[in-house]
């Protein structure tokens, strides 16, 4: 039987995942996710988007949009009237 024939021939060259045990410090083993050097129990896919979906949204105010427009106000007020 060739190797093309084996259904499982590409799950077993599937690239690994790189997360290690904190405990052994032995590597996962599992298959890493397509396009992720880390398998779904590692954080693959994972997570949340950001902005008002994700839970943890209070009021914006530390959003990056903020964030730099309360930058650019300070830089103009210490630029000061001269300018």
């Amino acid at each position: 039987m060739k190797s093309d024939d084996n259904p499982m021939h590409k799950a077993h060259a599937a690239p690994r995942c790189t997360a290690t045990s904190k405990r052994t410090g032995e590597p996962c083993k599992a298959p890493a996710v397509k396009g992720w050097t880390v398998c779904r129990m590692h954080g693959a896919r994972g997570g949340h988007t950001s902005g008002r979906s994700h839970p943890a949204w209070k009021h914006g105010m530390r959003a990056q949009e903020w964030i730099e427009m309360r930058k650019a106000i300070n830089e103009l007020v210490r630029m000061g009237p001269e300018h």
